[in-house]
């Protein structure tokens, strides 16, 4: 369907660790300061915040959340699921699906609606009929219709609350790395005191080695506050942006669904879906409507 479709780029989180790193370490190198001082405290530093910000984490959250964290990063790294192409498809099954509706009525749906994996219009698109919560909208949306629910402003209401509960729910890794993010930098500090009354206790050493010990404390600082704003937070607006895209998917289901409830020709709701589609994998009016032509007889 679009040729033009952005995948995603890990060499952009890769550029941006180079620079991140490149810059905060180069500049301080290059500024005179010594290496060797910030590499002997940082595994100890490390340790210690490393170790208090994974434990308060796993103290926050359930496993539910914790498992949904790191699936988190790792779609970070793959960006967003839906591409240009499944939005195309997904136009195309809204649109089989509501051909049907208008030319046979509900129950010629009643196959595919209450087996999706063994109707052939689902089965043309895997990645969609692969999403649970995707095809449990669209059975949701047909059983309510075929129980005589037909009011287009009570259904958009009902798809709305499913949609924002999903979302709300896709968010809780977002506001759990947040956390983390938000919390680095005061433990940083409790590492950083902690090497302060280690330097306290060795008073009677010589300037230099007080010196040494006293940078290696306020290494912890600089990692909590480093880890915080530098890798983490970044990486908690970055999932945010994958999920508030992906969530987009959902409600051009509603958006056709809702529009086919008015009574609209099954082409006037999928442009209406396609309008709300974002911008950069939205699909030109031409392409969708030769895709349709494309399309097997009702």
């Amino acid at each position: 369907m679009v040729t033009t479709e952005q995948r995603p780029h890990p060499m952009t989180m890769i550029l941006g660790l180079a620079l991140v790193f490149g810059l905060v370490f180069g500049g301080f190198m290059l500024s005179g300061g010594k290496m060797d001082i910030v590499l002997h405290a940082l595994p100890f530093e490390g340790m210690m915040i490393g170790g208090a910000a994974i434990g308060a984490f796993v103290i926050a959250n359930s496993v539910d959340v914790i498992k949904k964290s790191a699936g988190g990063i790792v779609k970070v790294l793959k960006g967003p699921r839906w591409k240009a192409k499944d939005y195309g498809d997904l136009l195309n099954l809204m649109y089989e699906l509501t051909r049907i509706y208008k030319a046979k009525g509900i129950l010629a749906l009643d196959s595919h609606i209450e087996s999706p994996s063994d109707s052939d219009i689902f089965n043309r698109y895997p990645r969609i009929a692969a999403d649970h919560f995707a095809i449990d909208l669209i059975r949701d949306s047909f059983r309510m219709l075929s129980m005589q629910f037909d009011d287009k402003y009570a259904t958009e209401d009902v798809i709305n609350r499913k949609i924002k509960k999903h979302h709300h729910e896709s968010l809780a890794s977002v506001h759990a790395i947040q956390q983390v993010a938000d919390g680095l930098p005061a433990i940083g500090i409790v590492a950083a005191v902690l090497g302060v009354i280690k330097t306290m206790s060795s008073i009677d050493q010589p300037p230099e080695i007080l010196g040494k010990m006293i940078g290696g404390a306020l290494v912890g600082t600089f990692l909590g506050v480093f880890l915080a704003y530098c890798m983490v937070q970044p990486i908690s607006g970055r999932l945010k942006q994958i999920e508030e895209e992906d969530g987009a998917f959902y409600m051009i289901i509603r958006d056709i669904f809702v529009a086919m409830v008015a009574d609209h020709p099954p082409s006037i709701c999928v442009e209406i879906g396609r309008g709300n589609i974002p911008t950069r994998m939205q699909p030109d009016f031409y392409e969708v409507e030769a895709a349709q032509k494309e399309l097997p007889a009702a």
